[in-house]
């Protein structure tokens, strides 16, 4: 199903391993990458469980957007375990200005298919999505 405002449509393997991500805990994490050539998202790297988050943006190519989804897991100031799905929008300053557009022009659409996503996070260079600012957000 294409998105009538970009025209990108999103794979199903998407919405699959989100699914597996939020209910089994399968990924730590979920980069996603849209291809540019048949206008569509799909998965580009899957997380393992015992991934880190800076193996995480560590996966975030330098130049490239992506989106991607994070399984934060934290403790409250009340001492309670909790985890929070964060979707990010990278999109660094130094990528291609129509893949900027391309990624703004359907993030919406796409974070729709993605339901249970509790925080969002824009970031253009990995000073703005550092482990401080996610724990601040989560909160």
């Amino acid at each position: 199903m294409a998105n009538s405002a970009s025209g990108m449509a999103v794979n199903d393997e998407c919405k699959l391993k989100f699914l597996e991500l939020k209910a089994k805990r399968n990924f730590r994490f979920i980069i996603f990458k849209i291809d540019e050539k048949i206008q569509q998202v799909s998965v580009e790297k899957l997380g393992q469980p015992d991934e880190s988050y800076d193996d995480f943006t560590a996966s975030l190519p330098a130049n490239e957007c992506r989106y991607a989804v994070f399984d934060f897991d934290f403790v409250t100031d009340e001492n309670c375990q909790k985890s929070k799905i964060i979707f990010i929008s990278w999109s660094p300053d130094t990528s291609r200005v129509r893949s900027k557009m391309l990624y703004a022009s359907s993030k919406d659409r796409f974070k729709r298919e993605l339901d249970g996503i509790q925080v969002e996070l824009q970031a253009t260079d990995p000073s703005e999505m550092s482990l401080d600012i996610v724990k601040g957000r989560a909160f």
